[in-house]
């Protein structure tokens, strides 16, 4: 977020004491060239096409689902467990949109020809739970993509490594419900049967201080944690002052890998 950061913020929406302000990061997100180019990619490897149904698990505020619509022809629901993200869908006129746990998807078996999660089950309590709804929603043949950052990947220059280091530890930690969960994806795919079981790494560059500001929260991570006790104040004072001369003098760098990942689900399951 641009102005305010909660760890787990996106694990319950609703609860956040000013909602509005997630539904606004992601209207940003949506047009960093990062997110476009790999949501891009994510959409082709669906497969969709006219006459096929498809399902966006926590979509949002739904712009992926128009765009698979209006690119492919196919039909796309949006299920999301925000009441407030459902709203800004609605809102925004997408008409098959359900409030809906992840966990315990309201859909029958093989109710769609795919189904994909983007930036969503780091956020989950139970994300393999989530993750086994999709495939029993998704009927046999059908494809299932799922994308998240791993923030073990993250990198953050500095002048103070250590310093940085503990920042990007405790966001790994305790700023994202499940940040590691992505790397785990492919191999509970393949364990569950799943064909072609694809994985491209996707790596998210920060350099400018628009990006930093306006879309990242990265401005905010440090004093998040001193408000929780994960650090000091003065260790949080500190990091913003370093951040501060970092892209002043145009040596910041920031970086995390996510992992997209894509497979089909065999013709002759069960």
């Amino acid at each position: 977020m641009a102005d305010s950061y909660v760890p787990h913020a996106f694990s319950d929406v609703d609860a956040h004491p000013d909602p509005v302000r997630l539904v606004d990061t992601l209207h940003r997100l949506r047009s960093e060239p990062f997110f476009v180019s790999y949501k891009r990619r994510l959409r082709d490897l669906l497969h969709a096409r006219p006459g096929r149904r498809f399902l966006d698990v926590g979509a949002g505020t739904g712009d992926t689902v128009r765009e698979l619509a209006a690119g492919t022809g196919a039909e796309a629901v949006a299920c999301d467990l925000s009441r407030t993200m459902c709203a800004e869908m609605k809102r925004a006129g997408l008409r098959q949109v359900v409030v809906a746990d992840s966990r315990r998807l309201p859909f029958e078996d093989a109710a769609f020809d795919g189904a994909w999660a983007d930036r969503v089950l780091q956020h989950v309590e139970e994300p393999e739970r989530a993750l086994d709804e999709m495939l029993r929603v998704v009927r046999p043949g059908g494809r299932v993509v799922i994308c998240d950052p791993d923030t073990a990947t993250q990198a953050l220059d500095i002048d103070d490594h250590r310093l940085a280091a503990k920042v990007l530890g405790l966001r790994e930690g305790h700023g994202i419900r499940h940040g590691t969960f992505a790397r785990r994806v492919p191999g509970l795919l393949t364990a569950r049967g799943l064909l072609d079981v694809e994985v491209e790494p996707h790596t998210l560059l920060v350099r400018d201080k628009r990006t930093v500001d306006g879309t990242m929260g990265i401005r905010h991570w440090a004093g998040a944690f001193a408000d929780r006790g994960r650090l000091s104040r003065a260790e949080a004072r500190r990091f913003d002052t370093l951040l501060d001369d970092a892209i002043e003098s145009g040596r910041f760098l920031y970086s995390v890998t996510y992992f997209l990942t894509s497979a089909t689900l065999p013709a002759d399951r069960g």
